[in-house]
C-alpha cells in the first residue's frame, strides 16, 4: 500500500508537472505568435508609409489628425485619411498573413519557405494581400461615413481594385534573394532587405496598379486642394 501511495504521488507529481510545462509552453507559443504579429503590423505601417513617396514624390499627403505636426490643414482626423489606410490595411494584412502562413504550413507538413516551397509561398503572397485588403476595403464600406448611400458600390469597387493590384505582387518573395545575389545575403538577410522592402514595393504596386494612386492621381479631396489642384482645375 506504501509502495502504491508512492508511486500514485509520483504519478501526480509527474503529470501536474508535465501539464505545466505544456501549459508554459502554450504559453510562450502564444506569447511568440502574437509578437510576430505586432512586429509585422509595424513593419506593414511603416511599408505603406514609404509607399506614398515611391507613388507620390512631390506631393503633399493628407495623413488626418497628424496633418498639424506637418503643417497642414487637417479636414477629416481618421476617415479617408492616408493615416486611416496605413493603420487599417496593416492590421488586416498581419492578421491574413500569419493565419495563411500557418495553414500552409499545416498543408505542407513544415514551416512555410519560399525557399523549399515556391509556388505555394508565391500563393500565399496573393492569398493573404488579397484577403487583408478585402477585409479592410470591407471595414471601410461598412463603417466610413462618407460611404453613406453608396456602400455597397464602394465595397464591390474596393474588391476589384484589391483583386487587380493583388496580382502584381507576386514579385514579393523574389525581392530577397534577388538582393541577396546583388548586394550580399548580410544585407538581403536583414529587416529592411526581407521585410521592409518587399513589403514597400508590394505595397506601391498593389496601390498603384489597383486604385491608378500614382502622382496626381489616386488624391482624395483634401489632397486636391494641399496640392493646389483644385485652384488649377477650376481656372
Amino acid at each position: 500500500m506504501l509502495f502504491n501511495r508512492a508511486s500514485r504521488n509520483l504519478f501526480t507529481g509527474s503529470f501536474k508537472r508535465f501539464k505545466s510545462t505544456l501549459a508554459d509552453a502554450g504559453a510562450s507559443e502564444s506569447a511568440f505568435a502574437a509578437g510576430a504579429v505586432v512586429t509585422t503590423f509595424g513593419t506593414y505601417m511603416l511599408a505603406d508609409f514609404l509607399s506614398n513617396f515611391i507613388q507620390h514624390p512631390t506631393q503633399k499627403m493628407d495623413y488626418g489628425y497628424f496633418n498639424q505636426f506637418l503643417g497642414r490643414p487637417v479636414d477629416q482626423n481618421w476617415w479617408g485619411t492616408r493615416t486611416q489606410h496605413i493603420v487599417g490595411v496593416a492590421a488586416c494584412l498581419a492578421v491574413t498573413d500569419h493565419t495563411s502562413q500557418h495553414l500552409f504550413g499545416k498543408y505542407l507538413g513544415r514551416p512555410l519557405c519560399f525557399a523549399k516551397s515556391p509556388a505555394a509561398f508565391v500563393a500565399h503572397t496573393f492569398f493573404f494581400i488579397f484577403g487583408g485588403v478585402a477585409f479592410y476595403c470591407a471595414g471601410d464600406a461598412a463603417l466610413n461615413p462618407a460611404h453613406e448611400g453608396h456602400r455597397e458600390a464602394e465595397l464591390k469597387s474596393g474588391l476589384y481594385s484589391t483583386y487587380i493590384g493583388s496580382c502584381t505582387a507576386w514579385f514579393e518573395p523574389y525581392m530577397a534573394p534577388a538582393l541577396g545575389k546583388v548586394a550580399g545575403t548580410a544585407i538581403s538577410n536583414t529587416w529592411v532587405g526581407s521585410a521592409l522592402l518587399p513589403a514597400t514595393l508590394a505595397y506601391s504596386t498593389v496601390k498603384g496598379v489597383g486604385w491608378y494612386d500614382w502622382g496626381n492621381s489616386g488624391l482624395n479631396d483634401h489632397e486636391m486642394k494641399l496640392n493646389g489642384l483644385v485652384e488649377a482645375s477650376e481656372q
